[in-house]
């Protein structure tokens, strides 16, 4: 509580390509909660006006007795939270865009800014399925593939660039989003995986429009399905390792959509995992806790750090 008798909260954003799940959130916990679209396809403008009209529209219902501190907000692509600059986020179209400048202006509130999973990795380390661990990484597989490194409760940014273990590969294979070829995205992504099957299949997208199509496919028998799945699942694995050689992690966090598929993908990425480790401790491989939920208590955390304060 405030010198002034009132409740301390912040303002939570988490910027995805379709909707902005915002969230007011008080040392307590989530108080309001609010989705909206992003407006993405009406243009740069549109999306940075929806961020400014949710953060506007959330202060306007702080019920009575509550005073917000601060705004924090967390967004995806290529981030640089030093800056407080969006490089590159290709579903909103943003090339480098101040976005912790303009919120801050909008808002006259600090402004704490940061990148998406990054910021659920952090919300895993202290509210979740990373709690405890002094290190750990937070590997986010949806439509793409990305890691958050955290490292003594600090995630390890390089300005915007550490964790995209999603792309890099060899010089054939799938043209990826980034420019490359064989990325791990274009195959081993929850997207990759849906997308290689209809390739290989001639299926549609009505027919398979995600990963849990495949894999439904997989467990009634399909090979094709069944192959698709396992080489996405092992360069998973691969990944995992690679990160684990490097920091010896003793604990990786699973999220993002393929994580709904439980122990069909966490009990074989276990066995890709240590098929590749010879020296290094195995590291506990676990589902996230927060869900989608995530990002937006990531960016919840980032706040309270903006205002100088930290709710625990």
């Amino acid at each position: 509580m405030s010198a002034s008798g009132l409740r301390s909260a912040v303002v939570a954003l988490d910027v995805g390509g379709t909707d902005i799940k915002s969230a007011l959130i008080s040392a307590d916990g989530v108080v309001l909660q609010r989705l909206t679209p992003t407006r993405a396809a009406d243009g740069p403008e549109a999306s940075v006006a929806a961020v400014l009209a949710a953060v506007a529209d959330l202060r306007g219902e702080v019920p009575a007795g509550y005073e917000v501190l601060s705004v924090g907000v967390v967004v995806p692509g290529t981030v640089d939270e030093e800056d407080g600059l969006v490089i590159s986020a290709e579903n909103l179209d943003w090339v480098d865009l101040p976005l912790r400048r303009l919120v801050a202006d909008a808002t006259g509130l600090p402004v704490g800014f940061g990148h998406d999973v990054r910021a659920g990795g952090l919300a895993e380390w202290r509210l979740g399925a990373g709690r405890g661990a002094h290190d750990h990484a937070f590997v986010s597989i949806g439509t793409g593939i990305a890691a958050a490194i955290v490292l003594r409760g600090e995630p390890y940014v390089a300005h915007g660039y550490a964790g995209e273990i999603g792309h890099g590969g060899t010089t054939s294979g799938a043209v990826c989003p980034c420019g490359g070829r064989g990325c791990a995205e274009t195959f081993a992504s929850a997207a990759g995986i849906a997308r290689r099957y209809r390739e290989e299949t001639g299926a549609s997208l009505e027919e398979v429009p995600g990963s849990a199509e495949v894999l439904a496919r997989a467990k009634a028998g399909d090979a094709v399905a069944r192959v698709v799945w396992a080489r996405g699942v092992d360069r998973l694995g691969e990944l995992v390792a690679e990160m684990v050689r490097v920091l010896a992690l003793p604990v990786v966090v699973i999220g993002g959509g393929l994580v709904r598929a439980g122990a069909d993908l966490l009990d074989p990425l276990d066995v890709a995992v240590r098929a590749r480790l010879t020296i290094h401790p195995v590291p506990r491989i676990v589902p996230a806790r927060l869900g989608s939920a995530a990002g937006v208590r990531g960016a919840g955390i980032l706040a309270w750090a903006a205002a100088g304060r930290d709710p625990r």
